[in-house]
């Protein structure tokens, strides 16, 4: 009789030194890409790793590319053909994050690759008001970013930069058509935000706008 012991000692040595490997092979990759070495970025994808696979929290390699802030890599990454509408846990595209970072060429990099501008949600033209990306927001704009485009909370573009106190992203939503006169199913408005933050310029140039107040966002 055949001891089975004999045959799942060397299968399971086996498994386990290929796990080994891949988490080596990660290792590497997440190394590459703090290091910003698109070379060894690209060895180890030559090699067979996953351009998609996706960290313990939830993040794909271009996003870890994105948010290292290293546009070589991220030009990496963009050749070996990566999901560009992935999101992370949290709901963020790569393109989101290059938005709220400020990584205007890294921006440009996804947008020309064909990353979305506009999805359900959040996007990545109200991370930028967030962070008042405005380089980034005009891309964005020109590319047909929909500036009246509201989150799950009703949060817009323009109401994100009323509440930052952000006026030059305010000026440039409002020059591309954003709606100062909206206000969200829960009644909030960019000029209610503005008033309830202080922000007297802003306020003023939404009143001029046409904008009301509604209820001003917790």
């Amino acid at each position: 009789m055949i001891n089975r012991q004999w045959i799942l000692i060397p299968l399971l040595a086996s498994l386990l030194v290929a796990g080994n490997v891949r988490a080596g092979a990660y290792e590497d990759m997440l190394q590459a890409i703090h290091l910003g070495d698109e070379q060894s970025v690209t060895e180890l994808l030559r090699r067979g790793m996953d351009v998609d696979t996706v960290s313990p929290k939830g993040e794909t390699l271009l996003m870890l590319a994105v948010r290292e802030g290293k546009p070589n890599v991220v030009k990496t990454i963009l050749a070996a053909r990566p999901r560009l509408h992935a999101r992370n846990p949290l709901g963020e595209s790569a393109l989101m994050l290059a938005a709220i970072l400020g990584h205007t060429e890294i921006a440009k990099l996804l947008i020309d690759a064909g990353a979305p501008v506009n999805q359900p949600g959040w996007t990545p033209l109200i991370y930028a008001a967030a962070g008042n990306r405005v380089d980034i927001g005009r891309m964005l704009v020109a590319k047909g970013a929909d500036v009246n485009a509201a989150a799950e909370n009703g949060t817009t573009a323009l109401m994100m930069a009323s509440r930052e106190g952000h006026l030059q992203m305010l000026l440039m939503l409002l020059e591309h058509g954003a709606d100062a006169k909206y206000v969200s199913p829960s009644g909030h408005s960019a000029l209610g935000n503005a008033e309830d933050r202080g922000h007297r310029d802003i306020a003023a140039v939404l009143r001029r706008a046409g904008a009301v107040s509604g209820t001003p966002a917790p």
